[in-house]
C-alpha cells in the first residue's frame, strides 16, 4: 500500500536575537535536506505574539517546529517555553533549545518542559543539521494519510 504525503514545506520559527547565530541556523538548515519555510524573529515577545497568532501575526500558520534562544530580548526562552507546554493548543509543537548558556541547571529546567533538542552554541553544524533531519521525518511520518493511495 503507497501512502501519499502532504506536500507543504515544514514550518519552522527559529526566535534567536544574534544575527551571526541566525545567519548559522540559516545556513545549515539551507544545506539540510529538508523542504521548509522558515520565520525568523528576535524578540521574545513577537514570539508570542507569533505563536498565538495575535496583532499582525493573526494569519501566519502555526509552526512545525521552534528553534529557540534562552536569552532574549522582550520575553525569556525559558518563559515562551513554559507557556508553550502549559497551553494544550501549543504543547504539541516541537522545540529545540539552542543556547549559549553551559549552566547544567538551565538545561534541567528546559528538559523538564519536553524539548526535542538541547544545542550549546558555537552549533555543531552537522549535529543540528542532523538533528533537524530527525524531526523533519517525524514530522513527515505525522503526515501520512492513512489509506490514500
Amino acid at each position: 500500500m503507497h501512502h501519499n504525503l502532504v506536500g507543504r514545506p515544514m514550518e519552522i520559527l527559529l526566535v534567536e536575537d544574534s544575527l551571526m547565530f541566525a545567519r548559522i541556523a540559516i545556513g545549515a538548515l539551507r544545506k539540510a535536506p529538508v523542504h521548509h519555510r522558515l520565520t525568523w524573529l528576535s524578540d521574545g515577545g513577537e514570539a508570542l505574539e507569533f505563536l498565538y497568532q495575535r496583532g499582525r501575526y493573526a494569519r501566519v500558520p502555526e509552526p512545525d517546529l521552534v528553534l529557540l534562544d534562552l536569552s532574549l530580548p522582550g520575553c525569556d526562552g525559558r518563559e515562551i517555553l513554559a507557556q508553550l507546554r502549559a497551553d494544550d493548543s501549543h504543547r504539541h509543537i516541537p522545540v529545540v533549545i539552542m543556547t549559549a548558556s553551559t549552566s547544567a541547571s538551565d538545561r534541567a529546567a528546559v528538559e523538564q518542559l519536553d524539548v526535542q533538542g538541547y544545542l550549546t552554541k558555537p552549533l555543531n553544524l552537522d549535529e543540528f543539521v542532523g538533528l533537524i533531519q530527525q524531526l523533519s521525518n517525524l514530522w513527515k511520518e505525522d503526515l501520512i494519510v492513512p489509506g490514500a493511495r
